[in-house]
């Protein structure tokens, strides 16, 4: 089974198991979370025609539980800035923080 599910404006495509990094959130190692808004919901199950449950906008009911695993950085990025023949130079370095969840249960 997977689902679609938005957080903080984005979208992911998750399974159980999977892991994923998402914006940073204030939350601890071991902890819950829980995704209300699930967009769409799909499964292997031939039964009921495929399984698949698309919402509008979400679909009611469903929900997707992840465990909080740590707080990771992706990579580091540089951000220069130059004007040629003008003697200006300048160079910047960033690495953004995310979450890192593990899905455990998709619900619905």
């Amino acid at each position: 089974m997977y689902a679609i599910i938005e957080d903080l404006g984005r979208q992911y495509t998750v399974r159980e198991g999977d892991v994923l990094d998402i914006d940073l959130r204030d939350a601890q190692e071991q902890e819950s979370i829980t995704f209300d808004r699930v967009l769409m919901l799909g499964g292997a199950d031939s039964s009921d025609g495929g399984g698949v449950q698309i919402g509008a906008p979400t679909v009611a009911g469903a929900k997707v539980v992840a465990t909080v695993v740590g707080e990771v950085k992706a990579k580091k990025i540089i951000v220069q800035k130059f004007k040629r023949r003008k003697n200006y130079r300048r160079k910047q370095g960033h690495r953004q923080r995310y979450t890192r969840v593990r899905i455990d249960a998709i619900e619905g």
